[in-house]
């Protein structure tokens, strides 16, 4: 293989894993910008570190892998500045979670799909207005004309749901 297709099947392998790894890495930081600096950093160590990558292996876990030590290193900086925003020793624990839940991530993308399919117009209002559009409760609250406590529960219910549907739907998809 030249070294041109090593390089762009590299570059294809990240570009596809965007998604995968920004989500990977606000699991265990749970901060949006916060995330997306570590994923940055990540990019950068990946991109710097490409030669290493051998073609015939799966590039997921690799990315995975370095994206971890990304995260150690923020949680590092932030436990200096005093504003820690998740243990290290938590964020290991999680780190093996999310991993281990990684393989399945095309399949749990299918079964939200079809689960968002499944839900009533309010419920996929409120949460495309939520997560997709990122308000704030209270905006929606506000622009609902509905009260704060009585949105949260909504979003509650229908969080319920999806877990529920998508928890099926993957129970569907294993029997097969």
């Amino acid at each position: 293989m030249s070294s041109q297709n090593a390089t762009e099947q590299f570059i294809q392998a990240l570009t596809e894993c965007q998604n995968r790894l920004y989500g990977y890495i606000f699991s265990l930081v749970g901060d949006h910008s916060a995330a997306s600096d570590v994923l940055q950093e990540c990019n950068l160590v990946l991109w710097r570190k490409a030669g290493e990558f051998r073609a015939d292996s799966d590039f997921i876990p690799w990315a995975f892998g370095i994206a971890r030590f990304q995260v150690m290193a923020h949680l590092r900086d932030q436990k200096r500045e005093q504003a820690r925003l998740l243990d290290p020793d938590l964020a290991e624990l999680l780190h093996e979670e999310v991993a281990r839940q990684a393989g399945r991530f095309d399949e749990m993308q299918a079964a939200l799909r079809i689960c968002l399919g499944k839900l009533p117009a309010h419920g996929r209002e409120l949460l495309e207005r939520r997560y997709f559009r990122r308000h704030p409760v209270q905006q929606i609250a506000e622009e609902m004309k509905r009260s704060l406590s009585a949105v949260k529960v909504s979003l509650k219910r229908v969080r319920q749901s999806l877990r529920e549907c998508i928890e099926r739907e993957m129970a569907k998809a294993n029997a097969q």
